[in-house]
């Protein structure tokens, strides 16, 4: 959930790590405006390692570094090889389990040759897709357009509380969903905010967990000891929070077009 750092040349570097029998790729990005900050590894859900630097380091210290935390990076990898190995994807079809706010309801699909516009609606335990014609795209895409509405209005909602609980936020900044790869949510230097509309399937502790983070960044705009004491203060156990947010993120995001298998990035 880190925000989109800009590097050097706006174009990470690829190099290659060897540890043992073992050898992995990671992209290297700089970090502009952090000369003091450390040298941090992040793993990708999708297999990618990206490790940040802080501005002039050199490639020797960076190379270093990468190979100290080389057998901690082998394990994330591992790990998201066995995750995956058992993400089954959807078939769009009834029966089948969607998640919102941390709840889980049945997807009831029918097929109505009177109803030519497709609906989708949540009513009692299932979430109910309806409309003629219905094949497995048309019904995923109407699932994928109802998440989108609901986390725009539970988003909104969420931030106005968060925001009046912080002392240096004076409005809700501007913000907006996006399906994102490697994060819950990210925030520019500007201030602007990114949320995966995916995570309004979490429960809303979570959501505000995410929210939090973002909101934070616009006070302290990195990871420094000062960003987690604001984390602390206003979200004491955000830790065990985030641990089972992370717990859930092959189901949470496995309905997505693409089915990537998505998960929050793993620092060191």
């Amino acid at each position: 959930m880190t925000a989109v750092d800009p590097t050097q040349d706006d174009k990470p570097k690829e190099y290659r790590c060897q540890y043992g029998d073992r050898a992995f790729r990671y992209h290297l990005c700089y970090l502009s405006g952090h000369k003091r900050a450390s040298i941090k590894a992040h793993v990708h859900p999708n297999g990618q390692v990206q490790v940040d630097a802080p501005e002039g380091a050199g490639l020797s210290a960076i190379k270093a570094a990468v190979q100290r935390r080389a057998r901690w990076i082998l394990k994330h990898l591992d790990d998201i090889e066995e995750r995956t190995r058992y993400v089954q994807p959807r078939q769009w079809v009834s029966g089948e389990s969607q998640l919102y706010l941390g709840r889980r309801y049945v997807l009831k699909v029918i097929d109505d040759p009177d109803q030519r516009r497709v609906t989708c609606k949540l009513i009692g335990g299932q979430l109910r897709v309806q409309g003629k014609d219905l094949s497995p795209k048309r019904t995923q895409k109407a699932v994928s357009q109802w998440y989108r509405d609901k986390a725009r209005d539970v988003f909104e909602r969420r931030l106005k509380l968060m925001v009046d609980a912080l002392p240096w936020a004076q409005a809700v900044p501007p913000w907006r969903i996006m399906e994102m790869q490697t994060q819950w949510g990210s925030c520019s230097p500007e201030g602007a905010v990114l949320l995966n509309p995916h995570l309004v399937k979490a429960p809303t502790r979570a959501i505000d967990y995410v929210l939090l983070h973002e909101l934070c960044h616009l006070q302290e705009h990195n990871h420094s000891p000062r960003f987690y004491g604001l984390l602390d203060r206003f979200m004491p156990e955000w830790r065990s929070i985030k641990e089972q947010l992370d717990g859930q993120a092959e189901e949470l995001l496995g309905s997505s077009e693409n089915n990537p298998a998505l998960r929050p990035t793993q620092k060191s």
